[in-house]
């Protein structure tokens, strides 16, 4: 066991901060208050002067997927070969060993979602990870935690010459997808376990069995603003749970989504407006959802942006008239929520899992120190 004692506690349950003791039993935090005893704890740490907060949350990545900078063999987030490949699985590609991957633990994140890339009409599933270990079976959250599914550029860019060149061709090809697994699914049941009335057993199908039950949300990469709402139209028309991820011109059509209700991840922003869809790119975006009611993470899409600039990015979105609480929450909480495992991670609770972070500042300040970092209660820096 190991006892934290004197820290300023920010749980992110509460706006304003409380000194506190925080208890870790194995993986776990156990309690939180005050003057708990140290009789029997195996390690005292005085965090005296320091602030303890939640380890943080990126909603959408790519990391340990894809080695930035080392070209083909480094990547292994988008298949090039099929526009639609539901079946792949995010954590098959998943390398422990990418060097991104403690860099992003060292800089306080000790979760993420990543998956597979924007090439695809339909990429396959997102999975929820620890960014410690080394085995990925010992480091998942949760898999799946979302259906990768892309609008816009990125899969007509990819298969212009092969089978997609219009939104309205990537929008049809989702659509059918769903109409396949619908009716597929109804075969299933028709069938009441009757093996001789099964339908032929289809991978791809199977996938997205959970997208068309209401299990699983589809991850609707999404710039323009057209693109996002084709994604709710598509959604609302089969039924499904769906996720806004990117939303690059979604204050232009705030009121909209916040009507609308779905949660948004939005970024990556700490990066040039590299193709048309990012014209509009700006650090205002995640303020002005969150001013307007809407749910708001704020993700890196690393390796497009470290995984240790996190903070930077929720801070860039403060500088633009952001809420500072507001802020804070989308890369702890609000992430957490996104993903389905804030019964996890994204609070400091007892019963959560103990990823803990010791700074001598708010994460917001450049100039702030991480001094210790803990995931499923073991110190990792």
């Amino acid at each position: 066991m190991l006892l934290i004692k004197n820290g300023m506690i920010h749980d992110m349950i509460r706006k304003e901060p409380y000194e506190a003791d925080l208890l870790i039993n194995g993986s776990k935090i156990e309690a939180i208050g005050r003057d708990l005893s140290a009789e029997g704890i195996a390690e005292v740490i005085d965090a005296d002067g320091l602030d303890v907060r939640p380890g943080f949350v990126d909603a959408h990545s790519h990391l340990g997927l894809d080695l930035y900078g080392i070209g083909y063999e480094g990547n292994d987030y988008n298949e090039m070969t099929n526009a639609v490949c539901p079946e792949l699985r995010g954590i098959d590609s998943f390398n422990p060993m990418d060097k991104a991957v403690p860099m992003a633990a060292a800089g306080g994140v000790t979760c993420v979602a990543t998956g597979p890339g924007s090439a695809n009409v339909l990429g396959g599933t997102f999975f929820a990870v620890k960014t410690f270990g080394v085995r990925v079976d010992d480091m998942v959250v949760r898999d799946p935690v979302a259906m990768k599914c892309a609008f816009g550029e990125n899969p007509k860019r990819v298969y212009k010459d092969k089978s997609v060149s219009a939104r309205m061709t990537v929008a049809a090809r989702l659509r059918e997808m769903l109409y396949k697994t619908r009716e597929y699914d109804a075969k299933i049941e028709t069938a009441d376990g009757d093996i001789s009335k099964m339908p032929a057993f289809n991978m791809q199908l199977e996938a997205l069995l959970p997208v068309i039950r209401g299990e699983l949300p589809l991850k609707a990469h999404a710039h323009q603003a057209n693109d996002i709402l084709t994604a709710i139209r598509i959604a609302k028309e089969f039924d499904v749970k769906l996720t806004l991820e990117h939303c690059t011109e979604g204050h232009l059509i705030a009121d909209d989504l916040a009507k609308e209700g779905y949660m948004c991840a939005v970024g990556p922003t700490l990066t040039h407006a590299t193709k048309w869809e990012l014209q509009n790119k700006s650090w205002i975006t995640p303020g002005i959802l969150a001013e307007k009611g809407c749910h708001v993470s704020i993700i890196t899409d690393a390796p497009v942006i470290p995984e240790y600039h996190l903070p930077l990015c929720a801070a860039l979105a403060v500088k633009a008239g952001m809420d500072e609480w507001e802020a804070l929450k989308a890369i702890t909480i609000n992430p957490a929520e996104h993903l389905g495992i804030a019964d996890r991670v994204g609070t400091l609770e007892a019963g959560k899992d103990a990823d803990i972070l010791l700074m001598n500042g708010s994460p917001l300040a450049v100039e702030t120190e991480i001094r210790a970092v803990f995931i499923n209660g073991k110190r990792v820096k």
